[in-house]
């Protein structure tokens, strides 16, 4: 099959006033249409997904690309009321903020546009194919997704939900394009079409972010890996930073999300290593430890260089003790991927010097690194979290889809 990503990308940058400009309630109809879309055609996207899941199996992918990769029914109607919980956010588009008046008479304030044609390129994880869409949908922009080729079925089985929807709403199929092939060429030729798309953003493993930042001729918001932290401060209620530890490594582990580095106080060490080293082996969790920890725990691997740089989706962790806070945050600025980082304290003064040195995307005080995610944070979705500080930080909602523009009202001002 030949795709021709020129002409798509054009018929997107025709077809973005079309979503730009819809009401209000145009816009609530179209997304709740996919969400009903999604229910409907719930068994052929499973079907979709199974053909998918066989492949991945076959070609031996990793346990953390088949966790990302599977839906079942539950999984596509928490994909559908995303989308219904996005749908129904406050309107982000036309609103002006700040407006204020100026010596010379004139009210100067900012109002909220689309960004235009967003492409995203991304692997694996399907519900990330609606997600995306829902997200641009509601920011009023156009959208071109990339997915892997280890979802095609999926997401062309999802591609037909959202271009029914649009059909049924008297919209161009072209506002939200699905590329139906993974030919890496179409990719290549996509990050030259600065004409017609608007903003990049890859999602995925660290030689796709690599690749997309370093080749695209677009603005890029780059979505890096999650190396993620957890220090237990002295102060810490290991009460509460045991579950945390718990939830962070092992609900799920092939999230970037997902703690990879255990920072551990020197002054708790004799209280806490213990306990952490039971709730490692209990859930049979490779460690790999420092010289100062690895005596707490059977079978662990001395801690290298490359494991305080690394995101193992798997259950898999490295744990440091380290001398004081300062100590801490000064290897978490050294290692950490702008992702999210946990503090586990009780006291007040180290939570926010904390959250005040850590500039990662996402910081948290005593909760667990798992609510770094755009619905768990009130997004509704996420198109990604953006480890870019340029122009959005953190997980991406619809607000983040858009841009601002100056708008001044007069009433025959003139400059003098």
């Amino acid at each position: 099959m030949t795709f021709d990503i020129k002409l798509a990308a054009a018929e997107a940058k025709a077809a973005k006033n079309a979503i730009a400009n819809l009401t209000q309630a145009a816009r609530l109809s179209l997304l709740l249409a996919i969400a009903k879309g999604l229910r409907s055609c719930v068994d052929s996207i499973i079907d979709a997904n199974k053909i998918d899941l066989a492949n991945a199996k076959e070609n031996g992918l990793s346990e953390a690309m088949i966790d990302r990769l599977a839906l079942d029914e539950a999984g596509v109607e928490a994909i559908a009321k995303a989308v219904e919980e996005i749908a129904h956010q406050p309107e982000v588009l036309g609103s002006i903020n700040s407006i204020q008046p100026l010596p010379s008479g004139i009210q100067v304030g900012k109002m909220r546009i689309p960004l235009g044609v967003v492409a995203m390129i991304y692997e694996s994880r399907p519900n990330v194919t609606i997600d995306a869409a829902a997200l641009c949908l509601k920011a009023g922009n156009a959208v071109i997704l990339r997915g892997g080729k280890e979802a095609q079925a999926s997401n062309q089985a999802l591609a037909a939900v959202l271009h029914s929807a649009l059909e049924k709403q008297g919209l161009p199929a072209a506002i939200a394009t699905v590329i139906p092939v993974p030919d890496r060429e179409v990719m290549q030729s996509m990050l030259t079409l600065s004409d017609s798309i608007d903003l990049i953003i890859p999602r995925g493993g660290e030689g796709l972010i690599k690749y997309v930042s370093e080749n695209s001729q677009i603005p890029v918001i780059q979505h890096f890996k999650g190396v993620c932290h957890l220090f237990v401060d002295k102060d810490a209620d290991l009460d509460k930073a045991l579950p945390i530890l718990e939830n962070g490594k092992t609900q799920r582990t092939g999230v970037c999300n997902a703690l990879e580095t255990l920072l551990v106080h020197a002054e708790i060490v004799e209280q806490a290593m213990p306990k952490i080293a039971s709730l490692f082996s209990q859930k049979k969790v490779k460690v790999h430890a420092c010289e100062r920890s690895i005596s707490y725990f059977d079978g662990a691997s001395p801690a290298t260089e490359a494991d305080w740089e690394a995101e193992y989706l798997a259950l898999e962790i490295a744990v440091k003790v380290v001398d004081d806070f300062d100590s801490a945050v000064t290897h978490i600025q050294r290692y950490g991927s702008g992702h999210t980082e946990v503090i586990v304290t009780e006291n007040l003064g180290n939570a926010q010097r904390f959250m005040r040195e850590v500039n990662s995307s996402v910081i948290m005080l005593n909760a667990s690194s798992r609510f770094s995610d755009g619905g768990q944070l009130g997004l509704g979705a996420e198109i990604g979290i953006s480890t870019s500080k340029l122009h959005a930080y953190g997980p991406m909602g619809a607000q983040q889809l858009t841009t601002e523009k100056f708008v001044v009202y007069g009433d025959g001002h003139i400059r003098t």
